[in-house]
């Protein structure tokens, strides 16, 4: 994501989070941590031609990581849209060294809760209140080993192995 894309991306991101969308200063404040040597977060967009289609941002601080937002175009959903820019938060995680990263998902948007459970997240907590003005609350997640999420890493084929052997299913992205 660069400076314009804002433009576009707000345009989503009020589309999406009516509610409690972010700002353009938000989303200045993020981009102006994501160059540079000390960077410290990543920001992706998606592209249909010239149509900005979605789009995805994770910080990093430590060895942890936090996805701060993921938004796609409504008639793009269930195309695996969401996966891809997933995907790429993950391979930046993984760059910046994160063990593990977080999110925080609405509690009523069972349809993100199912693509970060895909990718291996738990939930592991509540924030009550935690998207205002709606005061919805949020579903926390984490993700330990960001690495061994990521479709086609040698450090996925192992999990997924080990998972085979213990019985369990292994993490499996289409699209």
């Amino acid at each position: 994501m660069r400076w314009w894309d804002i433009d576009p991306v707000l345009e989503l991101e009020k589309d999406l989070f009516p509610e409690d969308a972010w700002s353009r200063g938000m989303f200045w404040s993020e981009l102006a941590h994501a160059r540079g040597p000390e960077a410290t977060r990543r920001y992706v967009v998606a592209m249909e031609g010239e149509r900005l289609v979605g789009y995805a941002g994770l910080a990093a601080a430590g060895d942890l990581g936090d996805v701060q937002t993921i938004a796609v175009r409504r008639d793009q959903w269930g195309t695996g849209l969401g996966a891809r820019l997933l995907t790429e938060l993950l391979r930046a995680a993984t760059a910046f060294e994160c063990a593990e990263v977080m999110l925080e998902c609405r509690v009523d948007n069972v349809r993100a809760q199912k693509l970060y459970e895909r990718f291996g997240f738990e939930p592991i907590g509540f924030r009550r209140g935690y998207y205002q003005p709606g005061n919805v609350d949020a579903l926390v997640m984490r993700l330990h080993a960001p690495s061994a999420a990521i479709p086609g890493t040698q450090e996925a084929q192992e999990t997924q192995e080990t998972q085979e052997a213990q019985g369990t299913r292994g993490t499996e992205i289409n699209g």
